[in-house]
C-alpha cells in the first residue's frame, strides 16, 4: 500500500512541528515547509530523513509554493493531506497605533499565503481525494478590540467555508482548526492558561483520521478555564 503523504506549512516549530510528529507516528510521509532550514533539518533528522522532505520556502510566493508541490510529487508521488498552518502575529497598538508594515506581512502570510497553498496543492488533492486543513483561530470567532490579527483569522474562516463549497462533490474534505491560546513561540511569554501544541496536533490527526464519508468541518479547541476559587 502506498504511504499517505502529509504536507505542512509553518512546520518548523509550534503547532506545525507537533503535527509533523503526530503524523509521523501515524505512518505518514511528510513534506515540511518553513523559512528556517536549520529547524526543518533538525526535525527531519528526528523523524527520519527517509520519511521527510524539508522545503525552505516563503508561503507568500507562488513560485515557492509550486516548487514545493513539484518536489513533493517527485519524492513521494502524491499528496493526501495539506495543513496550511503558516501564520504570523500582529503588532500592538490596535488600529490607531499598530505598525502598518507589520500588518502587511501578517495579512500576506495569514491569508494570501493560505490561498496560495490551497491553489498550488489542489490538483494533487483532486487526484487523491485528499484533505485540506487550515489553521484558523478562536480569534476568528470573536470580537477583539483593535485586532487586525483577529480579522485575518475571520478571513481564514470565510476562506474555509467558501473553499468547502467550491469543492463540494470532489471528495476533498476541508477542516478549519481553530485553537485558543497555545503555548508556542508565537507568544513572547505564553499565557498561564494555554493549550500545548500537541493538543492542537491531536485535533488535526482526529480530523484526518475519520473515514472518507465523515467530513469534520471545524474543530474549536480552547484551554480549560482555571478552577474557580472556593
Amino acid at each position: 500500500m502506498t504511504a499517505r503523504v502529509f504536507l505542512i506549512t509553518g512546520a518548523s516549530s509550534g503547532i506545525g512541528a507537533a503535527t509533523a510528529r503526530a503524523a509521523s507516528r501515524e505512518g505518514y510521509k511528510l513534506v515540511l515547509a518553513a523559512r528556517s532550514r536549520e529547524r526543518l533539518d533538525s526535525l527531519a533528522r528526528e523523524l527520519g530523513p527517509e520519511n521527510v522532505l524539508p522545503v525552505v520556502m516563503d508561503v507568500t510566493s507562488m513560485t515557492d509554493q509550486q516548487a514545493m508541490v513539484e518536489q513533493a510529487l517527485e519524492r513521494f508521488g502524491r499528496l493526501d493531506a495539506v495543513f496550511a498552518n503558516a501564520g504570523r502575529g500582529g503588532s500592538p497598538g490596535g488600529f490607531s497605533e499598530a505598525d502598518h508594515e507589520a500588518w502587511r506581512d501578517m495579512i500576506l502570510t495569514n491569508l494570501y499565503g493560505v490561498g496560495l497553498t490551497v491553489q498550488a496543492t489542489l490538483p494533487a488533492l483532486r487526484r487523491s481525494r485528499g484533505h485540506v486543513l487550515l489553521t484558523g483561530s478562536a480569534a476568528g470567532r470573536a470580537t477583539i478590540p483593535g485586532s487586525m490579527y483577529g480579522a485575518t483569522k475571520w478571513a481564514v474562516t470565510g476562506l474555509g467555508y467558501n473553499l468547502r463549497e467550491e469543492l463540494r462533490g470532489s471528495g476533498i474534505r476541508v477542516t478549519l482548526i481553530e485553537p485558543g491560546m497555545v503555548a508556542t513561540p508565537f507568544f513572547d511569554e505564553p499565557p498561564e492558561q494555554a493549550l500545548e501544541a500537541r493538543d492542537v496536533a491531536a485535533a488535526v490527526l482526529y480530523a484526518v483520521g475519520q473515514p472518507a464519508h465523515v467530513d469534520v468541518n471545524e474543530i474549536l479547541v480552547r484551554p480549560t478555564p482555571p478552577l474557580a476559587e472556593e
